[in-house]
This record gives C-alpha cells, sequence and structure tokens, in this order.
C-alpha cells in the first residue's frame, strides 16, 4: 500500500505549476509567451531566436532565467514580476484537493521556480490558501532553479527539513532525479508515467494519490 511507503514522511513539498493545478489549465502557455517577449526585448533579437533561446536556456539551465542570468547578467526581479503578470482565470477551488491535503500530518511547503508572488496567487485561486506551511519561489533558492542540487538543500536547509523524511510532488520528471539522491520520496504528478529509476511513485491524480496517504 502507497501509505506504508510514507509513513516516515513528516514535511510534503509540492511543486507548483501543473502539480496544484492541472495541466489543462494552460497557464504555461501565458508564461512561455511572456518569457520570449522578454528575451526579444531584453536581447534585441527576433521572435524566432528568442524562442529558440527560451526553449535552449531551459533545457540547459533548468529555467530561462538561469540561462539569461548565466550568459547575459539579466536582473532575475524584472523578470519574474513581467513573466508571471498572467491571468488566472483558467483556475478554480479545488475542494477535493483542499482536504487531501489539509488531511496530511507534518509540515507542508509549496517550492516552485516561479516566484513566491506568483505563488500565492496560484494558491489563492485554487482554493488551498492557509494550508501551507511555507511558499519557495526561485528567489527562496538564491535564484538557483530546480533540478540544481543547490536549489534543493538551499530551501531544505531554510526550511529546517530532512530530505529523508520528506516526499517531493512534481510534474518535471528531471526535477525529481535530486530529491531522490537526496532521500525523498518521489512521485510524479502527470498525464504519463516515465519510467526513470529516480521516480518511486506516479500519479494523474493528485486528490486521489494523497487519501491514500492519510
Amino acid at each position: 500500500m502507497p501509505a506504508a511507503r510514507f509513513a516516515h514522511v513528516t514535511c510534503w513539498i509540492f511543486d507548483l505549476d501543473n502539480t496544484l493545478y492541472p495541466p489543462e489549465a494552460r497557464l504555461f502557455d501565458q508564461i512561455e509567451v511572456r518569457m520570449t517577449h522578454y528575451v526579444m526585448q531584453s536581447l534585441g533579437v527576433a521572435r524566432d531566436e528568442a524562442d529558440r533561446l527560451r526553449r535552449h536556456y531551459w533545457a540547459r539551465y533548468g529555467t530561462t532565467l538561469a540561462g539569461l542570468m548565466h550568459e547575459h547578467g539579466v536582473d532575475p526581479g524584472p523578470y519574474l514580476t513581467e513573466v508571471h503578470e498572467i491571468s488566472l482565470d483558467a483556475l478554480s477551488p479545488d475542494a477535493g484537493l483542499r482536504a487531501a491535503i489539509a488531511a496530511l500530518p507534518g509540515r507542508r511547503i509549496v517550492y516552485t521556480n516561479g516566484c513566491g508572488p506568483y505563488a500565492e496567487r496560484v494558491i489563492a485561486a485554487r482554493g488551498l490558501h492557509g494550508l501551507f506551511d511555507a511558499v519557495y519561489g526561485v528567489e527562496h533558492a538564491d535564484f538557483r532553479p530546480k533540478p540544481e542540487r543547490a536549489a534543493f538543500e538551499t530551501i531544505l536547509s531554510r526550511d529546517g527539513t530532512d530530505p529523508a523524511r520528506a516526499a517531493m510532488f512534481e510534474d518535471d520528471a528531471r526535477n525529481l532525479a535530486e530529491p531522490h539522491a537526496m532521500g525523498m520520496r518521489t512521485v510524479h504528478v502527470a498525464p504519463e508515467p516515465d519510467p526513470a529509476p529516480h521516480i518511486h511513485h506516479h500519479t494523474r491524480d493528485l486528490a486521489g494519490f494523497l487519501r491514500q496517504l492519510a
């Protein structure tokens, strides 16, 4: 039973985008448009090149922002504000998910490669406000993004969490590799499973999976 494999967990760590809301909301479509525009404006390149760089930096560095900072010295503050000024009209409260998260024993946190203020907006739109003990954005990891180990280490140290007693829920399979290596229980939240050895569990239904653990 899944519950037995989580009996040691005292901290539940949730990614935000496409994890605490379904990918069908397609919020990242809006964010990607704004990221491409920011690359165009910052680097003075055409849209096609900006879109290529956005995808290249995401693949190489973990986030487009990390690539812009590493290769061009872009200031992360204005970037994070600009790209996350999106509509959340596609989101609605999820009472079932709220109840499932509320039933988890121990500490509950959100950790995203987005920024903290954006995460708080999404949490509120999903009706999950007041559930989490802490919300961490990329700024709290000194702008180091998942999947870097140093990013996870910074967040866990800041939170005072022992990775051996934590579980990580994440839609991007590559972002579960370091949590697995650090001793966390890993759960891939996505429409399709990934056979990677660093993934302990997969679910298409986060609320349903969590109900098995309470």
